[in-house]
């Protein structure tokens, strides 16, 4: 199937160099060499991916990768940048990019990287007769994976798009329990040696926004010397909920 790719990067040779390969993927490719242009075009929707150059003439590409989460329609977003503190990095990931590279980089990473985001999409995507798309509750906690949101009892709670990934790998499979080496290759597509550490601010920033007590989790678990689960006595309440969310909007649609 083919993919729609967005790049947003304004070194005409860098640009072209990414198209050229991106389409030898069977990739449909548009250019934007600005921010304010990027932007009209990611916008206008359709997009299965963004490439998005982090300085930019017009608008900066944080400003424009803040913007597009704060709308009501997801896009993987994987940011290209010449800086390379720890603060970008994590400033990026946090405005809700999918993912970093760093200039210079190689094609072949970068191709690594771009299937890596694609396949997660196929792994989220609503399977055949809906299921993909139902509701995920446990205890207080709603997923709509077609939304992407979460909510804590009425309260919605502000998730990154990795963070969202995250939650959605452990609360589909309760009990399951994952190293942090397994994480990465399934949330963050591939193996990522020696970013474990990863792993773990990522958790811990999951935690700190879905837990009432990030201390005493109750819901992403710790297993010592293994890794994390999601806690699968949780599982058990899914069914109640459900049931009692679809009379709750039968009756506001009565």
């Amino acid at each position: 199937m083919s993919r729609r790719i967005l790049i947003v990067e304004d070194n005409e040779d860098i640009a072209e160099l990414l198209s050229l390969h991106l389409r030898d993927l069977d990739c449909e490719v548009q250019l934007a060499a600005d921010g304010n242009t990027g932007y009209e075009f990611a916008t206008a929707g359709g997009w299965d991916l963004i490439i998005l150059d982090l300085m930019l003439p017009g608008m900066e590409g944080l400003e424009l990768c803040r913007r597009l989460r704060a709308g009501d329609h997801y896009t993987p977003i994987l940011m290209l940048t010449a800086k390379s503190s720890e603060v970008d990095r994590v400033v990026g990931l946090e405005m809700g990019a999918d993912d970093y590279l760093t200039k210079p980089f190689s094609i072949r990473e970068l191709i690594a990287r771009v299937k890596a985001i694609f396949r997660r999409l196929e792994a989220l995507a609503p399977k055949p007769g809906g299921e993909g798309g139902a509701l995920v509750i446990a205890g207080a906690m709603t997923i709509d994976p077609d939304k992407r949101t979460v909510s804590i009892g009425d309260e919605p709670v502000e998730l990154t798009a990795r963070e969202f990934d995250l939650l959605m790998q452990f609360a589909r499979n309760p009990g399951r329990v994952y190293s942090r080496q397994q994480l990465l290759d399934l949330v963050w597509g591939f193996g990522h040696d020696g970013y474990e550490h990863t792993v773990n601010s990522h958790i811990n920033r999951l935690r700190a926004k879905i837990e009432g007590d990030p201390s005493n989790p109750e819901y992403v678990m710790t297993v010592w010397g293994v890794g994390y689960k999601f806690n699968d006595r949780l599982a058990a309440t899914q069914a109640g909920r459900a049931e009692a969310l679809l009379m709750k909007e039968e009756r506001g649609a009565g």
